[in-house]
C-alpha cells in the first residue's frame, strides 16, 4: 500500500506478483516518472502544459527560447515540491538547474535511489487545485476536489488546502471527466489517485502531475473530517477487491493552513497551544523546536508548523485555518557557521 512516492512502483510489482489488486506496475512506473507522464497525456490528448525533457542547461535555453514565457523546472521522480523551481524571463537557467539537479530526498529514499530524468515546461496560470480518486477495476469509484493555495515566489511550495472546493458542479464535472481520462491514459487499475490541475482561465482543467498513492499535506485527515468514514480504510477495502461506498458529498468542510519562518535558528516557537484553542480549529502544531534549522522554504519539508480546521462551509473553514495559523510564531536567527 504505498504513501511515499518512493514505494509506488514497489507497492504494484508486489501486488502484480502476488495476483492482488494494486496500480498495475505499467501505470506505477509513469506515475513515478513525470516524463512517462507527460508522454502519456500528450498521447491521450489530456490538457497539459508543453514540455520538454532537458539534461542541462543548453536544454532549458532552447525550449525557452521556442516557448516565449514562464518555465517550470522540475525532477521527474521526487515528491513534496523537492527541486521544483519557477523561472522567469531573465532568471538564470544555470543557477536553476545545478540547484534543481541536487534536489534530494535522501532521509525518505531508499541508500540504493537512483536519480531519474529532469523536465522543463511552460508554466500555466490559474488556480491551483487537486482531486483525491479511489479507483478499483480501471473505474473511479469516488472522487474529492481540493482548492490549493501556494505561497509567492521562485519555489511553489503549498500553504493551505480547502475542501471540498466551494467551485460550481460543472467545475467539477470537468474534474471528474479529466480524471477518468487520465486514469485510462495511464492504465491504473486499483487503488488512489492524487491529481493535480491548474485550471487554465479559471474552467479549463490542464494536468501538473499525478501520484499514485494517498495525497500528503494532511489532505487524508481533511477528507476524513468533512465526508465521515476513512479513506485509508476503504483504500484497503479496494485492494481486497471490495467496492466500498464512500458519500459523494461531504457533509462539511476541512482546511489546513502551514506555517513558515526566516531561515537560520530557531530562536523562539510560540502560539501552538493558542492557535489549538481556536474555533473550528481540529488539531494544531509547531513542528519545529528551539534550536533546530530552519532553511530556506523551497519544499514542504521546510515548513514549520500547520494548523488543520473543520467548518459547516469552504470558505469559514478555510478563514479560520488562516486565522489560527497566524498565531503560530516561530522566529528565527542567522547561522553564522
Amino acid at each position: 500500500m504505498p504513501s511515499w512516492e518512493y514505494t509506488v512502483v514497489t507497492a504494484a510489482a508486489c501486488a502484480e506478483a502476488a495476483g492482488v489488486p494494486g496500480a498495475g506496475l505499467k501505470a506505477a512506473r509513469t506515475l513515478r516518472d513525470k516524463v512517462r507522464l507527460r508522454e502519456a497525456g500528450a498521447a491521450a490528448g489530456l490538457p497539459q502544459p508543453r514540455f520538454a525533457e532537458v539534461a542541462g542547461v543548453a536544454d532549458i535555453r532552447a525550449f525557452a527560447a521556442a516557448h516565449d514565457g514562464d518555465l517550470v523546472l522540475k525532477p521527474a521522480d521526487r515528491q513534496a515540491g523537492v527541486g521544483v523551481r519557477l523561472l522567469a524571463p531573465g532568471d538564470d537557467p544555470a543557477a536553476a538547474w545545478e540547484r534543481t539537479r541536487a534536489a534530494d530526498d535522501a532521509k525518505l529514499r531508499s541508500a540504493g535511489f537512483t536519480p531519474g530524468r529532469f523536465l522543463v515546461e511552460e508554466r500555466l496560470h490559474g488556480p491551483e487545485i487537486s482531486a483525491e480518486v479511489l479507483v478499483a477495476d480501471g473505474e473511479v469509484r469516488w472522487l474529492n476536489v481540493t482548492d490549493k493555495s501556494v505561497w509567492p515566489g521562485p519555489f511553489p511550495v503549498e500553504a493551505g488546502h480547502t475542501l471540498p472546493s466551494p467551485r460550481t458542479a460543472a467545475l467539477w464535472d470537468r474534474v471528474a471527466e479529466a480524471n477518468r481520462a487520465l486514469v485510462e491514459a495511464v492504465g491504473f487499475r486499483t487503488g488512489v489517485l492524487h491529481s493535480e490541475w491548474i485550471l487554465a482561465d479559471g474552467t479549463d482543467p490542464h494536468l501538473v502531475e499525478c501520484a499514485g498513492r494517498l495525497p500528503g499535506d494532511a489532505i487524508v485527515p481533511l477528507i476524513d473530517l468533512a465526508y465521515g468514514g476513512s479513506l485509508v480504510e476503504d483504500f484497503v477495502r479496494v485492494l481486497r477487491g471490495e467496492h466500498p461506498d464512500r458519500p459523494a458529498r461531504a457533509a462539511r468542510a476541512a482546511a489546513v493552513r502551514f506555517v513558515s519562518a526566516a531561515p537560520g535558528r530557531v530562536r523562539t516557537v510560540r502560539g501552538a497551544d493558542e492557535a489549538g484553542a481556536a474555533d473550528a480549529v481540529f488539531a494544531a502544531a509547531a513542528t519545529v523546536a528551539e534550536g533546530a534549522l530552519v532553511g530556506e522554504l523551497t519544499s514542504s519539508w521546510d515548513r514549520v508548523g500547520h494548523v488543520l480546521t473543520v467548518a459547516d462551509d469552504a470558505p469559514s473553514a478555510e478563514a479560520a485555518a488562516v486565522a489560527a495559523a497566524s498565531l503560530i510564531t516561530v522566529e528565527t536567527e542567522p547561522v553564522t557557521e
